[in-house]
């Protein structure tokens, strides 16, 4: 259950404003149990920005870093007091107020944020494309979240594609690192089956598969099977009650569900078919591994993790490299997403909290992307 608690909310913004603050937090050992807090605004020390956010998106993907806050990191990267964790979202924001010697105020970033009013980063190797965050308690986190570009210089930014941006841009980026794995890959993929097949990662995996020639099947829910079909990248679909019809001859599995009895029943089916087998979501929330995965028939099972992917390709193509083939696949995704996507936008952090548990519950319909916006538009400046 959701509740507002509230601690402070003095203060004045830089032009002689009300400066309100609040965050959103969610129990860390009980998804269910949020809260919006209002909070001290920031102030910004020495070095430090602050950031006022502007706009985020919500999907499953935010549900997993919850998943995984503790394996993985997440909760780290903007930590809050007790039982209590604040998930990490993808938007924009506008420095408001600044104690560094680069970032001025107006600079407008888009990044790794928390469902939040404002954050503090603190600007690092600064270039005209971006800036490196690099406040002590995040130097040990996946370096690949502390980068935070300067919209008006980002090449995949585009004013009129913000939404899509914020809702799909991190997911499509697996996605594109996970394709270009299995396509670099020296095991001949075979047919690559994907479960989850209506979340928004699977099927852009899809997509960037079915452009190289590869053979798709999308596993998904009875109730989300027509959509599926719909989105037109899966050469075949089939429902989790249908996984007896997987055809014999060698494949891949990329397991976006988390759900080890999914997982078990695929590997079971194929056996020693099965030559490849990667684990990158939980977009079955509660379906925890029973432990029995190293039982399991075929290729064993191994995780897939992002940010490993682009360290290597980092090393293999240099950023620039990265970031020029990432955009080039950004721009046709787009128009494709074009024909599907239906975004929802809903104002402030208490409208966040009934977006939040239909997401977290996965009442959601997957056509749907949604917005949180904090504050009005404000034009790029960097």
């Amino acid at each position: 259950m959701c509740t507002v608690t509230k601690v402070s909310s003095s203060s004045t913004s830089g032009d002689g404003g009300p400066l309100a603050a609040a965050s959103f937090l969610v129990r860390r050992d009980a998804h269910a149990e949020c809260r919006v807090v209002d909070q001290v605004p920031p102030r910004a020390a020495d070095g430090e920005v602050v950031v006022e956010i502007s706009s985020f998106g919500l999907s499953s993907n935010n549900i997993t870093y919850a998943e995984t806050g503790d394996a993985l990191g997440y909760w780290g990267f903007f930590p809050a007091k007790g039982d209590w964790g604040s998930i990490p979202v993808w938007g924009f924001g506008r420095v408001v107020e600044s104690g560094h010697a680069v970032i001025s105020p107006g600079t407008r970033v888009y990044g790794f944020l928390p469902p939040a009013t404002h954050t503090v980063l603190r600007p690092s190797r600064c270039s005209p494309g971006g800036f490196v965050e690099s406040s002590a308690h995040r130097t040990s986190l996946p370096a690949a979240y502390n980068w935070y570009e300067l919209a008006g210089s980002d090449p995949t930014y585009d004013a009129d594609t913000e939404a899509e941006q914020m809702l799909l841009r991190p997911l499509f980026f697996t996605s594109f690192l996970l394709a270009d794995l299995i396509e670099e890959s020296e095991r001949a993929p075979g047919r690559v089956i994907i479960s989850s097949a209506s979340s928004k990662t699977a099927h852009g995996t899809a997509y960037l598969l079915a452009a190289s020639g590869c053979d798709t099947v999308g596993l998904t829910s009875t109730s989300r099977a027509g959509f599926v079909r719909l989105l037109g990248v899966y050469d075949d679909v089939l429902t989790y009650d249908e996984l007896d019809r997987l055809d014999d001859g060698p494949a891949t599995f990329l397991d976006f569900a988390g759900d080890p009895q999914i997982r078990a029943a695929v590997h079971q089916q194929l056996g020693t078919q099965l030559t490849q087998s990667l684990s990158i979501g939980m977009t079955h929330v509660g379906q925890l591994d029973t432990g029995e995965t190293a039982k399991l028939p075929g290729a064993h099972p191994t995780f897939f993790f992002a940010p490993d992917r682009i360290k290597e390709r980092t090393r293999d193509w240099g950023r620039d490299g990265l970031v020029q083939r990432f955009a080039a696949a950004w721009a046709d995704y787009l128009q494709w997403v074009h024909t599907w996507l239906q975004v929802t936008r809903t104002t402030g952090l208490e409208g966040l909290r009934a977006v939040y548990l239909d997401v977290l519950s996965g009442n959601v319909d997957p056509a749907h992307g949604h917005i949180i916006e904090l504050h009005g538009p404000r034009s790029p400046s960097s």
